[in-house]
């Protein structure tokens, strides 16, 4: 009797060891493990980081790292981990937090409105792994722009302004390929059929799109704007576009940020092939990143028989349209008396 009631005891103890033992391990992985008061969060693991480094990222949102580390080991995480963008949601336990840190979540890209290549990889890198210089060098890479048609000087192009989608450690060069595969899916049969029949190319479109851009911000009035440049293609006239000249004097001073409001006499003549006072045809690649409402303006100009624009002074933000010489003089003295009356030098 006294050896069951021995047993007995032992076996009760035992049980109720590892009743508690058991009680303190789920407790450990199964309660909210989280310190921050947002509905969720979002971390960023490099690529080739580290569980060291990976702790030392997630440690301002946990709330007990030893409980995080214990399910860390658990689960063969510690060497066994993931880059990318992770969510963290209030209220997670460890289990959860792993189970997420295995998990990473797209993010939307989007950019618009560069005037550069080295804009355009900078306004990337600011969403994604990949710094500028090496989004710079894979857009850059010879081999890239020959097979692909491209110079460094057109390749802005390829920048089709649009929200995409991507892992946040997206190699460069899978950026660039990505990127590559949205311009030539954006580049319909009907889109190429319709520059075809302007006698461009989708290149040459681009460029000419990124002028539409430059001189008005109406979409409504890009189709007209579109419409002067082609008739003065059409006609063998210098397309004669001020924010050429203002892209050959902030690339040839390295100054992109300058602003510069009013084109003066002197800087027609600065010798660049973006000058297209100084040089017939369109520029070598675009002068800044034009939008789709730009691009599409350019393939579905408006017919008319205007050569000459210059903008309103009384309906601000668009332009007055002319057939001759003599009525554009008129406007550009209305659009001359008006900048000098707000003493508008540069």
């Amino acid at each position: 009797m006294k050896l069951r009631r021995i047993i007995g005891i032992v076996s009760l103890v035992v049980i109720t060891g590892a009743t508690i033992y058991g009680y303190l391990i789920y407790k450990d992985i199964f309660s909210a493990n989280t310190a921050f008061p947002e509905r969720e969060v979002a971390v960023y693991i490099p690529s080739r980081a580290t569980y060291n480094e990976v702790e030392e990222i997630v440690k301002p949102y946990i709330e007990d790292m030893e409980r995080f580390r214990m399910v860390a080991e658990k689960k063969s995480y510690t060497g066994n981990v993931k880059s990318g963008k992770f969510i963290l949601r209030s209220g997670m336990n460890s289990n959860d937090i792993i189970n997420s840190l295995r998990q990473p979540v797209p993010v939307n890209v989007s950019f618009n409105n560069q005037e550069t290549l080295y804009e355009a990889a900078g306004r990337l890198a600011q969403q994604l792994e990949p710094d500028s210089l090496a989004l710079l060098k894979s857009f850059t890479d010879k081999t890239f722009l020959q097979e692909n048609g491209f110079t460094e000087d057109n390749v802005l192009s390829m920048f089709v302004p649009n929200t995409y989608e991507f892992f946040w450690d997206t190699p460069a060069d899978n950026v660039r390929e990505k990127l590559a595969k949205e311009y030539r899916k954006f580049w319909t049969p009907e889109r190429k059929a319709k520059a075809e029949a302007l006698g461009l190319t989708p290149l040459q479109v681009s460029a000419l799109a990124s002028i539409v851009h430059k001189e008005t911000v109406k979409a409504d009035e890009r189709p007209r704007v579109a419409g002067v440049y082609l008739n003065r293609l059409e006609k063998g006239m210098k397309l004669e576009a001020d924010p050429t000249v203002i892209y050959a004097i902030k690339k040839q001073t390295g100054d992109y940020d300058q602003v510069i409001k009013r084109v003066l006499y002197k800087d027609l003549t600065i010798d660049s092939p973006y000058n297209t006072y100084k040089y017939a045809g369109l520029p070598p690649g675009p002068i800044a990143m034009p939008d789709i409402s730009a691009i599409d303006a350019v393939l579905n100009p408006e017919k008319h028989n205007y050569i000459y624009f210059c903008a309103s002074v009384t309906n601000i933000g668009y332009h007055e349209f002319a057939v001759t010489a003599a009525q554009h003089e008129v406007n550009r003295q209305k659009y001359v008396a008006w900048v000098n009356k707000l003493g508008i030098k540069r």
